[in-house]
């Protein structure tokens, strides 16, 4: 892991007044940089060739002769060949350059290599560096390691197929598309053998696809995103705060669920078995009696990183949670950072972040708030690592 000392010798040759918000070009980018321009930064989005349009063309920002936006999020654009090409010293030598304060993503994180990020990246992270780790299911002190120790609820682990004797989920990668996922259930072994078999014949999960998958209890219940935010620097509220809550739309497992339960029936018959694939949000509520038991999750969740991950969480994370019949949370998964669906309250904000700060408050935007907060009180140091 890269020094927080190497990190902060960096943050001395900064121009903080002259701060930019950067990013990958990817995941919730159009959010981080939503929020930034709202807050008074420029951006800069570094992009993969092939993939930059969205950013460099139709969200291009357009600034009048005073510099307020008019149009658009994207002030600037790096182009480069492949996104882990972020890590060559020569893109990250332009970032701190040009004062970048970087925002990671899950795309970050992926197209990067962990090893990367956390021992190459020399440019200031808004967030916890350390924590990003755990993201990697398998490793030893993985996200379901932190629930374990936090207390926290979570699907039993199913530890072998022969142990399959309710419906079961079976979380593995997708063999083709490397950064997606190649998820399918069973409610028995045979079930397993047979379904395993199917996607293995159709190229969808790779032979020995057993060696990193997870299989887990199913908990039939609505999906819930649970999108916070920890705020080292708040002194006068609660460091811990609920922005909003957002939920998936995955392919092609939605179109399938529209179907006629005979037709499901039919589909599976012919091998046709639906994937989870992630290729939209939407947005949600909870009814207001099940907000205590979210922020008593999400505490639990802070005070272990801060005990297992010194300093703890900084800034966003996500509790991607099932609620079952009898309205309990199950933590199925957690993004220590920026969640995937927030594009979908940026501008508008999130209900609950709204209602806290009282005006339009998405999760890009309260990172950058929180970025201007950091560098007028002189504690830039407190948010990066």
């Amino acid at each position: 892991m890269i020094s927080r000392d190497e990190i902060l010798a960096a943050l001395d040759d900064y121009d903080l007044k002259k701060a930019k918000v950067g990013v990958i070009a990817s995941h919730s980018a159009l959010d981080t940089c939503d929020g930034a321009v709202s807050e008074g930064f420029r951006t800069v989005a570094v992009c993969q060739k092939g993939r930059e349009r969205t950013f460099a063309r139709y969200f291009e920002t357009q600034r009048d002769s005073s510099g307020n936006v008019v149009r658009g999020v994207v002030d600037e654009t790096v182009l480069v060949d492949k996104f882990k090409d972020i890590i060559t010293p020569e893109v990250q030598t332009s970032l701190r350059n040009s004062n970048v304060l970087f925002i990671p993503n899950r795309s970050f994180v992926s197209y990067s290599g962990i090893d990367a990020v956390e021992d190459q990246f020399r440019v200031p992270l808004v967030g916890s560096r350390n924590l990003l780790r755990s993201e990697e299911r398998g490793d030893e002190r993985d996200y379901y390691w932190i629930l374990e120790k936090a207390g926290l609820p979570f699907p039993k682990k199913i530890e072998r197929p022969e142990d399959i004797d309710a419906l079961t989920i079976v979380k593995v990668h997708h063999k083709v598309k490397k950064l997606e996922r190649g998820f399918f259930t069973a409610k028995d072994h045979t079930q397993f053998v047979e379904k395993s078999t199917e996607l293995i014949r159709q190229g969808v999960i790779e032979e020995d696809f057993l060696k990193e998958a997870r299989m887990e209890q199913y908990i039939i219940g609505p999906v819930f995103n649970l999108d916070f935010f920890r705020s080292p620097l708040e002194e006068k509220g609660e460091q811990l705060e609920l922005l909003g809550v957002d939920w998936r739309f995955e392919t092609s497992l939605d179109g399938y669920c529209r179907l006629p339960g005979k037709q499901q029936v039919e589909l599976e018959e012919d091998g046709i078995i639906p994937e989870y694939t992630v290729c939209g949000h939407n947005s949600a509520t909870l009814r207001e009696s099940l907000l205590d038991s979210a922020f008593e999750m999400a505490e639990k969740y802070i005070e272990a990183t801060k005990k297992y991950y010194d300093p703890g969480i900084i800034g966003p994370f996500c509790l991607q949670t099932c609620v079952d019949k009898d309205l309990n949370f199950y933590i199925y998964d957690v993004a220590p950072r920026i969640g995937g669906g927030t594009n979908v309250h940026m501008s508008v904000g999130h209900p609950y972040g709204n209602a806290l700060w009282r005006r339009e408050m998405s999760t890009g935007r309260r990172i950058s708030m929180e970025i201007r907060r950091a560098i007028e009180q002189e504690r830039v140091d407190e948010i990066i690592t």
